[in-house]
Parts: C-alpha cells; structure tokens; sequence
C-alpha cells in the first residue's frame, strides 16, 4: 500500500512540473516549482576575499523528492555516498546557469567555473546544500566592489535571502567592510519581467 501511493505522489509531481508548464499559457509559468532560501559568507584571508560559502534552504517539496530518491537507507540523514550522489545527479548540472550565482567583481563579470566543499543535510526533513565559490579578490588601499546575484534565469526556481542574517562575514577583521543586499535594477530575466537581488560587498585594508 506504502509503495502504491508513492507512486502515486511521484506521478502527481511529475504531472505538475512536466505536464502543467506544457498545456499553460506563458502567463501561468511565472510560478517557480523550486523555492530556496539563501545565506552567504564572504570568507577572507591575508589577502583579501578568499571567496563566498553560499548555504541554501530548500522548500518542503523539493526536500521530499531529494529525501525520497537519495536517503536509501531512510533515515533521515544523508551520508557521504548519498551525498555524493546528490552532487553528481542533483547539483553538478547547475554548473551550466553559473549555480544561480552570478557575480561582478569591480563591475567585470566573474564566471562561476567550479564550487568546492558541497555537502548537503536533512534536517527534519527539510533539505539544504552548502558550497563554497573561490573568487580571490586582492585588497588594497582603495575599495573593491562586489556583487553577487542569485537568481535561475528560468525561475523554474526561485532564490530568496533569508530574512535573518542573509549575509555574514568569516575572518575579515584586518580589513574595512561593508555589505548591503539591493534589487539589481540594471539586470532582468524571466522575459524582462524580474530583477534579481544582490549582495554588494565593498571591502579594503584597514588604516594603520
């Protein structure tokens, strides 16, 4: 009985993210099927920004469907295989959309080749990942600006911050540092209809 309505939840979900997009009008698609919310830490070194850890928070749907294909032992917990897994078939293909991370360093476009250090956690059933994105950035005297967008250019998922501390900072204490999350007004997608939010990161070396 267990394995019928399985099946018939797995059938529900494919008729709404394969069948419904395809039998709506344009309008109706403007509704994402993937929800995350988002917190980064802009690590640094001696240097400067050493890069930026991006942790996401996924939706109850969405954790089930991972939780339901990649918890094979069912416990509510992902180990290292599982998590392994999850990287190859459920995380590795964003590397064609830059993972939702788009970013500008002094105004110069940075592409997102590769992220190191993935894992991802259930915790009572809600499902997370965590990355990091190397992007060194040297500092000096003057500021350097960055920005990061988040957002998937076919809201097929849609990237919110979190409400509570969004954005934080990891051995930054020899350098002056600012950061503030903005809509991107310059930046549209989804047929020019969204603009994406942004952390802005503004940092230099502290004055002796």
């Amino acid at each position: 009985m267990m394995k019928i309505q399985k099946l018939r939840f797995r059938l529900l979900v494919i008729f709404f993210l394969v069948v419904v997009p395809v039998i709506l009008p344009r309008t109706a698609l403007s509704h994402p099927h993937v929800f995350v919310v988002t917190r980064l830490v802009s690590v640094f070194d001696d240097e400067g920004l050493a890069g930026i850890r991006v942790k996401w928070g996924f939706d109850e749907m969405f954790s089930s469907m991972i939780a339901g294909d990649y918890d094979q032992n069912h416990n509510g917990k992902l180990e290292k295989p599982e998590i392994a897994l999850i990287k190859k078939e459920a995380f590795s293909y964003l590397a064609d959309h830059d993972y939702f991370c788009f970013i500008r360093i002094d105004e110069k476009p940075f592409k997102v080749k590769y992220v190191r250090e993935f894992s991802a956690f259930l915790n009572e059933g809600k499902l997370s990942y965590e990355f990091f994105i190397p992007c060194h950035v040297k500092s000096g005297k003057a500021f350097r600006k960055i920005a990061m967008s988040l957002y998937d250019p076919t809201y097929y998922t849609a990237v919110f911050f979190a409400e509570n501390q969004p954005v934080s900072i990891e051995s930054g204490s020899g350098f002056e540092i600012s950061s503030t999350i903005a809509k991107n007004q310059e930046t549209s997608y989804y047929y020019d209809m969204l603009h994406p939010w942004e952390l802005i990161l503004n940092f230099r070396l502290k004055n002796e």
